[in-house]
């Protein structure tokens, strides 16, 4: 959609989990918006630097400088903070009877922004930021308010883009700590369970196990067969290696089961999974006979320095949603489309996820050089 009253002040907001690259993505837009002549804003929090105002009197929207991004590109997590628990369409509020409950509080940003004269909104985030960026783009387009959306997430799960930054410094450091497992359990003839992030996706287990070789890859797309896991765990034993690396995505699911949730969805949040790993390494202990360990690398993923191809990714991304909005655009969706930077329609990208085809060139690698993906 093309908008052409001009820009004179945007604001960015970072929201859901961190990943590595959400700051060179600020620094990208702040310093492509100051040499167009923009005043640049952060809101601090998701959308909480407006929500609560209990938690931020007085800088929960603050001027972002280029003094103050300066030096930011190499830092993990993000200078504005960020919450998986701030839904602004789904934000929780206690009622008169002390009760909690669910509000929409959408327009609520919208008139915040306009009233600070804010002219375009930045949302940098994944499948959950991006659907509240196209409900925002939809509702505010009558009031002035431009939106547009930067893919960000570690789990590689957002459609209609090639990758999403923070996913290739995901599967390089779960790459290294495998990398780093597959001698002590040599050492001690052990079943090894690594248990990654992914959420509903196994993008990060497929391409982690892939170059760190395990010998087995339990993802979300491909429910497991236990009997066919401890087959592949005998059969190298017979083979005269004593150990086995198996890499099972957070969401992985037994055949005829069901997800492993760690805490179950409620008021303003989503279900949390986990435990996957746990459960499998004794299952295996119990179905092989062998010492099986469990290794949970969650959140040690989100963290640390970007590599180098997700900075240039997230400074391209942040300089591309400047370029939209000078172009006039709103409700769109910066993705990669290599070798180029394209548009697509936020309404395309919300509610939408991006699960590893099964008759992908990757998946199909996997088998052809013997990992067993439990099926």
């Amino acid at each position: 959609m093309h908008n052409q009253n001009p820009i004179r002040r945007i604001a960015i907001s970072t929201g859901g989990g961190d990943a590595p690259g959400l700051n060179a993505v600020i620094r990208s837009v702040v310093l492509a918006a100051t040499r167009l002549g923009w005043e640049c804003f952060g809101i601090r929090e998701g959308f909480n630097g407006i929500l609560r105002p209990d938690r931020y009197p007085e800088n929960g929207v603050f001027v972002l400088s280029k003094d103050q991004v300066r030096g930011i590109s190499h830092l993990g997590g993000t200078i504005l903070g960020t919450t998986n628990h701030g839904n602004p369409l789904r934000f929780v509020v206690t009622d008169e009877n002390g009760e909690k409950k669910e509000v929409d509080r959408g327009q609520d940003i919208i008139q915040h922004l306009r009233d600070m004269q804010i002219d375009a909104l930045i949302c940098v985030g994944g499948d959950g930021t991006l659907t509240i960026a196209n409900a925002l783009h939809e509702r505010g387009v009558t009031q002035g308010l431009r939106v547009i959306g930067v893919p960000k997430t570690i789990d590689n799960d957002l459609d209609k883009t090639y990758t999403t930054f923070g996913f290739d410094t995901a599967v390089a450091f779960a790459t290294e700590c495998i990398d780093r497992l597959h001698s002590t359990a040599e050492s001690h003839q052990r079943i090894m369970v690594v248990e990654v992030m992914g959420r509903y996706a196994g993008w990060i287990a497929l391409h982690a196990g892939m170059a760190s070789t395990a010998h087995v890859i339990l993802i979300p797309e491909i429910p497991y067969d236990l009997k066919k896991i401890a087959a592949k765990v005998d059969a190298r034993t017979k083979a005269g290696r004593h150990y086995s690396i198996i890499v099972v995505a957070e969401g992985a699911l037994a055949k005829e089961g069901q997800h492993h949730v760690e805490q179950a969805a409620g008021l303003g949040s989503v279900e949390r999974l986990g435990g996957i790993g746990e459960q499998l390494a004794q299952q295996l202990q119990n179905q092989t006979g062998k010492e099986a360990r469990a290794v949970v690398l969650g959140h040690l993923l989100r963290g640390g320095s970007p590599t180098a191809f997700d900075r240039l990714s997230a400074m391209r991304f942040g300089a591309a949603a400047v370029r939209a909005l000078q172009q006039g655009y709103s409700g769109i969706m910066v993705a990669l489309d290599f070798p180029n930077v394209r548009y697509v329609n936020l309404a395309e990208v919300a509610g939408r996820m991006k699960g590893v085809p099964l008759d992908g060139d990757t998946l199909q690698t996997a088998r052809d050089i013997g990992i067993s993906l439990g099926d």
